[in-house]
């Protein structure tokens, strides 16, 4: 493939990303940034793929235009020809896919992650391939465990030479609780844009609110949970999904409303139920 037509390719999609986030009305400077990238990748003299090869993902970064989480996104865009963030623009992103996509996880190894170590996305997963999870609760072997660390950061484009902690970069659950509640409350108003998701939507009806917004410097967009599992479970208007910026790159929760035990009720972030209670606790007694 030639310099233009990978660099063209590769720039188009980062403009339709620039598109979805003007149209759900996004923060303007991150649109603009996918536009600038876009330009800044087409006008390359050279593949992106050969930048790759002789860089990696620091050499996306040495780019005009290009900072840490777009440098990310055209690495992946690159490897495995498909750029996330559209998937998460469409309402199309689930779990329990991304994770079975990687070679040495089927389904039913996907499902028992995802449960039990509360794992969402390609780099909560390499946390977990390193820090002895994968191996000690989910009693996967040696050599396919060396094996998922090693796809996992040919598809990563790993910048660190150690992953970050299960925790590190998260935001408290206060402020993960605080845009849910801002989410579901707008999405109840009917004051944010509705998207028509590909899966589970025969009828091709924009049903499916989608919210952009900030705390300080992260940026958050929120969505109901359009899984299999949610339709399954019926609580694609309850399972929120939230994207967020963190620095092992980009990070997902999901916040459900409890149905059992001290947090019966309450709006807790999967995973992050001790925390929860904790906090709960505080606010109580302020």
């Amino acid at each position: 493939m030639s310099a233009v037509t990978e660099n063209d390719e590769i720039a188009t999609r980062l403009e339709e990303a620039a598109q979805l986030l003007a149209d759900q009305d996004a923060n303007p400077w991150r649109v603009r940034a996918y536009h600038r990238a876009a330009e800044t990748v087409r006008g390359l003299p050279q593949p992106v793929s050969d930048l790759i090869a002789a860089g990696g993902v620091e050499a996306l970064m040495a780019l005009p235009a290009v900072g840490e989480s777009l440098a990310r996104s055209i690495y992946q865009l690159a490897a495995t020809g498909r750029l996330p963030v559209l998937d998460r623009l469409r309402g199309e992103t689930d779990s329990l896919e991304i994770l079975a996509s990687v070679p040495g996880i089927g389904g039913k190894t996907a499902a028992r992650i995802h449960d039990l170590l509360g794992v969402n996305t390609l780099e909560e997963l390499e946390v977990a391939a390193h820090d002895g999870r994968l191996a000690n609760v989910i009693g996967l072997g040696t050599k396919r465990v060396a094996g998922i660390r090693d796809a996992l950061a040919g598809r990563l484009g790993r910048i660190r030479r150690t992953p970050a902690s299960p925790h590190d970069g998260l935001p408290a659950v206060a402020e993960i609780l605080d845009v849910d509640a801002q989410y579901r409350r707008e999405a109840r108003e009917g004051r944010l844009k509705l998207i028509a998701p590909r899966r589970f939507n025969p009828g091709n009806k924009a049903w499916l609110p989608v919210l952009h917004t900030q705390r300080g410097e992260r940026h958050y967009t929120a969505l109901f949970s359009n899984t299999a599992r949610a339709h399954e479970a019926k609580r694609t208007d309850d399972w929120v999904v939230l994207y967020f910026d963190g620095s092992a790159g980009e990070r997902q929760c999901t916040v459900v409303t409890a149905t059992r035990g001290p947090l019966k009720g309450r709006r807790v972030v999967r995973g992050r139920e001790d925390e929860c209670l904790r906090d709960y606790r505080e606010s109580v007694q302020d």
